[in-house]
């Protein structure tokens, strides 16, 4: 069989196999790819954050940890009840949920890892100032996980090595000859820029979006989430990359599109009856 042909079948394969694997986002419905277990990676999330428990300073008793527990268990009951209320499958039916205050008051961030384990550092609050920014980012940080991103992540990862060692082979190693000479791991660097970057981009603007649903849908004022990215924007003042090398939207662009959410969510998702 020659090359032409081996490619030809090898990509008909590869796009009947990824149509195959895909699924739709909570809520805005846009297309994923889902190549890797979800219970395999909520396992492996979980094993990680007992790691970070271990290795971390956490505050275990105080009025911090206390609002961010009430307000994830608000989230918890507005997320569950919506999709029933809707007559969709709960995509947190699974979710072992989890909250953690970690004490870094030079660490402004906040995640929640796949299957609900949540984590917000003490320097957070610097940003957040009340409980609707607060309520923000965890909204925020939650519909990540809702949203399923990190399977989409950690497919995305695997389609890609593998069609790169695909090429490199049909190619006869003209990829790697590329990374040989430049000492660079090209291959890796255009794809990050061309194809993970704007991917990512799109789950964090996503995530924007979703979050402020959650939020609105427990109850807190969603007005607050412009605010924060103003904080974060100052925080951050002078140490922003140019977009299309980060995997986070630029904060004009960021602030643009909430304020144009903002309306339109308060009336269309209310806070709901759990």
């Amino acid at each position: 069989m020659n090359r032409r042909k081996f490619l030809s079948y090898i990509s008909c394969g590869c796009c009947g196999f990824v149509l195959n694997s895909c699924t739709t986002a909570p809520i805005t419905e846009r297309k994923q790819l889902s190549l890797i277990s979800e219970a395999k990676l909520n396992a492996q999330a979980a094993q990680i954050y007992e790691k970070i428990k271990e290795k971390e300073k956490l505050i275990k008793d105080s009025s911090q940890l206390k609002e961010i527990k009430e307000i994830g268990k608000k989230m918890e009951n507005s997320i569950s009840e919506y999709f029933y209320q809707a007559k969709l499958n709960d995509p947190t039916s699974n979710f072992e949920w989890e909250y953690i205050l970690i004490e870094k008051k030079n660490v402004r961030n906040a995640w929640c890892m796949p299957g609900g384990k949540i984590a917000v550092y003490t320097g957070m609050f610097d940003v957040t100032k009340n409980i609707n920014g607060l309520a923000a980012v965890m909204g925020h940080e939650i519909a990540h996980a809702v949203a399923k991103h990190g399977i989409e992540r950690a497919s995305r990862s695997t389609l890609i090595n593998t069609s790169t060692q695909i090429i490199d082979i049909l190619s006869g190693g003209k990829l790697s000859q590329v990374n040989r000479t430049t000492g660079m791991n090209t291959v890796k660097l255009l794809s990050q820029i061309g194809l993970m970057n704007p991917f990512n981009r799109k789950q964090e603007s996503e995530a924007d979006f979703l979050g402020m649903i959650f939020a609105s849908l427990s109850g807190y004022d969603i007005r607050e989430t412009v605010n924060i990215w103003k904080r974060m924007k100052n925080f951050n003042k002078g140490k922003s990359q140019p977009e299309f090398m980060s995997t986070h939207p630029s904060a004009e662009n960021r602030i643009k599109k909430i304020n144009e959410w903002t309306n339109e969510i308060i009336i269309k998702y209310p806070p709901i009856k759990t």
